[in-house]
C-alpha cells in the first residue's frame, strides 16, 4: 500500500491504511487495486475508500481500478473448477463462519461426505478455500465468502437453498443436542434425543466437549434459524440439552444468546414452566459468563416471579441463588444472604436429585458470602455440611458429578481455612479441587482454585512453588477473560516485591 500510495499519504492516515488492507483480507490483489484507485484520486482520503468497502454487499464492486477486477480475478478460478465443485463451493457459502467441516459442506450440498471431503481438497488446491493447519476444517477469505455468496444467490433456486439450510440445520441441532446431553445428569445422558448418524457421533464427554466446540459456530446459527422459522419447542429443547455442559463451559459467552432464545421461544409456547427454568439459566449466563449483574438480577426477579406463581420450589431456588449472586456483587450483602437462607429452605428435606444438587449449590455459595462478610466460622460450617451432603450424593446422580460439587466445596473449605489463618490445612482441600476440576477439563472452575492454592502456597513462604502455579493461573485466567485475573497479577507481584525473600521452598 506505502508503494503504490506513497509513504506520507499512509503516514497521515496510518489507522485508516491499516482498516483498508484489513478490509482487502491482507490479499495482495486486493491491497494493489484498492492502492492504484487512490493513487488516481490524490486528493481523496484513504478514509473515504474504507467507509465504502465496510459497505459490505458493495465490496466487490468497489474493488475495481480500470483492468483490474477481483471478482473477475475469483470468477476465472470458479469457472475452472468442475460442476461438482463449484456446486460445492456456493453451498459451502451458506455455513457459519469463521470455518467449517467437510461434513457441514455435505449436508448443506447433500452429497456424502467423501465426495464433499474430496470437493473441498480441490478447492484448497484451487486457492478458493484455506485449510486448517492442523484440522479437517476449512474457512473462505473474507472476500471470497462474499463471491461465493453471490454465486449461490445467482446460481441456485431459493426454495433449494431454504431446503438445504433446513435439513443441514435439523441435523447439526439434533447431534449437538446429543452430544451435550452427554453432560446431563444421572441416567439421563442421551436419552432424550437420538444422534442423526450413530455411526459418526461422540461417544464419550471428551469427543462431545471436542464436537460441540469445534461446531459451535454451526449450531448457534442454527439454533438462530430453527427460531426465526417459528421451530420453538425445538429450541427449547436444545437449549435444556445444553444446560449441564454449559455449566463446564461458563467462559463461553455465547450461552447469553442461547439461553435468551429459550426463553423468548418458551413464551411463544405459552409454556411458564419452561420460562421459569429458561430464565433461570439466562440468569446464571449473566452472572457467570457476561458479569453483567444488574441483567443478572432482572432476569433472576422474573425467573422467581414465574417459579412462585408455578408453586415450583426447585426453580424458586434456584432464582434466589442467581439474585443473590448478582445483589452480593452490587455489595448489597445482608439482602444476598437473606435470599440464600430463603433458597435453603426452599431445597431442604427435598428427595430429588436436582434439588439435592440446587441445595449442594446454595450452601457452598452462602458459605462462600459469609466468609466474604467476615464470618468465616459460620463459612466453613456450612460448608462441611455441604461436605456431608456430598457424601450423601444424590440418587440416581452419577459420582463423577458429585465429585465437581465436592470440589466446588473443598474450594470453598480450604478459603475458609486460609481466612481463618489455618495455612497448612487449607492446602489439601484446595489440591483436592485443582486436580478434579483439571481432570473434568473445567478451566473456568481450575484456574481460579489454583489461584487460591497458590495465594496459600505463598503464606506458607514456598515462594518457588507459589510463583509456579500463581503464573499457570494468571496466563489461565487471562485467556479466558476471567474476572479474577487481576487476583493473579496482584498476588505475584506482592510475592515478587521489595524485600521479598526469595526460598527454594
Amino acid at each position: 500500500m506505502t508503494r503504490i500510495v506513497g509513504p506520507e499519504r499512509v503516514r497521515r492516515e496510518g489507522q485508516a491504511a491499516r482498516d483498508l488492507v484489513e478490509l482487502c483480507g491482507h490479499l495482495p490483489l486486493a491491497v494493489r487495486i484498492a492502492g492504484q484507485r487512490l493513487a488516481a484520486r490524490p486528493g481523496e482520503s484513504i478514509a473515504k475508500l474504507v467507509g465504502q468497502l465496510s459497505l459490505v454487499e458493495a465490496r466487490l464492486d468497489t474493488l475495481r481500478a480500470g483492468s483490474l477486477q477481483v471478482r473477475a480475478a475469483f470468477a476465472v478460478s470458479y469457472r475452472q473448477l468442475n460442476p461438482p465443485a463449484r456446486f460445492v463451493f456456493r453451498r459451502a457459502s451458506l455455513a457459519a463462519r469463521p470455518d467449517f467441516s467437510p461434513e457441514t459442506v455435505a449436508l448443506l450440498a447433500n452429497v456424502s461426505a467423501r465426495q464433499a471431503a474430496r470437493c473441498v481438497q480441490d478447492l484448497s488446491d484451487a486457492g478458493l478455500l484455506q485449510p486448517h493447519p492442523g484440522a479437517e476444517r476449512y474457512r473462505f477469505h473474507d472476500l471470497l465468502a462474499l463471491f461465493a455468496g453471490e454465486q449461490v444467490s445467482e446460481e441456485d433456486d431459493p426454495a433449494r437453498i431454504t431446503a438445504a439450510l433446513d435439513r443441514a440445520d435439523r441435523w447439526i441441532l439434533r447431534r449437538a443436542s446429543a452430544a451435550a446431553l452427554l453432560f446431563d445428569v444421572g441416567d439421563r445422558a442421551g436419552t432424550r434425543c437420538a444422534d442423526p448418524d450413530p455411526a459418526t457421533a461422540p461417544t464419550d464427554r471428551e469427543a462431545a466437549h471436542a464436537w460441540l466446540e469445534a461446531e459451535r459456530a454451526q449450531w448457534l446459527a442454527a439454533l438462530g434459524r430453527a427460531q426465526a422459522a417459528g421451530r420453538h419447542r425445538e429450541v427449547v429443547e436444545v437449549a435444556e440439552a445444553m444446560h449441564w455442559f454449559s455449566d463446564r463451559t461458563l467462559h463461553w459467552e455465547l450461552w447469553t444468546e442461547v439461553f435468551q432464545r429459550g426463553v423468548d421461544c418458551a413464551r411463544a409456547l405459552g409454556s411458564r414452566r419452561d420460562e421459569a427454568i429458561q430464565l433461570n439459566y439466562l440468569a446464571w449466563s449473566y452472572n457467570k459468563c457476561l458479569h453483567d449483574h444488574t441483567s443478572a438480577l432482572a432476569t433472576a426477579e422474573a425467573a422467581l416471579a414465574v417459579a412462585r406463581e408455578l408453586g415450583d420450589r426447585l426453580q424458586t431456588g434456584w432464582a434466589l441463588n442467581y439474585a443473590a449472586e448478582a445483589l452480593h456483587r452490587f455489595g448489597r450483602f445482608e439482602e444476598s444472604i437473606a435470599r440464600l437462607h430463603e433458597a435453603a429452605e426452599q431445597l431442604r428435606d427435598r428427595s430429588d436429585p436436582l434439588s439435592r444438587l440446587a441445595e449442594l449449590t446454595t450452601l457452598n455459595t452462602l458459605g462462600r458470602q459469609l466468609r466474604q462478610v467476615g464470618r468465616a466460622d459460620e463459612a466453613l460450617l456450612m460448608h462441611r455440611r455441604s461436605e456431608v451432603l456430598c457424601g450423601v450424593g444424590a440418587r440416581g446422580e452419577s459420582q463423577d458429578l458429585i465429585g465437581l460439587y465436592l470440589a466446588s466445596c473443598r474450594q470453598h473449605i480450604g478459603n475458609d481455612l486460609a481466612t481463618l489463618g489455618r495455612w497448612e490445612e487449607a492446602e489439601a482441600p484446595l489440591r483436592f479441587a485443582v486436580a478434579r476440576f483439571e481432570a473434568a477439563l473445567m478451566p473456568a472452575w481450575c484456574e481460579p482454585a489454583r489461584l487460591d492454592l497458590g495465594r496459600v502456597l505463598r503464606r506458607l513462604g514456598r515462594h518457588r512453588e507459589a510463583r509456579e502455579v500463581l503464573t499457570l493461573a494468571r496466563e489461565a485466567l487471562a485467556r479466558l477473560n476471567h474476572p479474577r485475573h487481576g487476583e493473579a497479577t496482584a498476588e505475584l507481584r506482592d510475592l515478587d516485591g521489595p524485600g521479598h525473600r526469595a526460598t527454594s521452598r
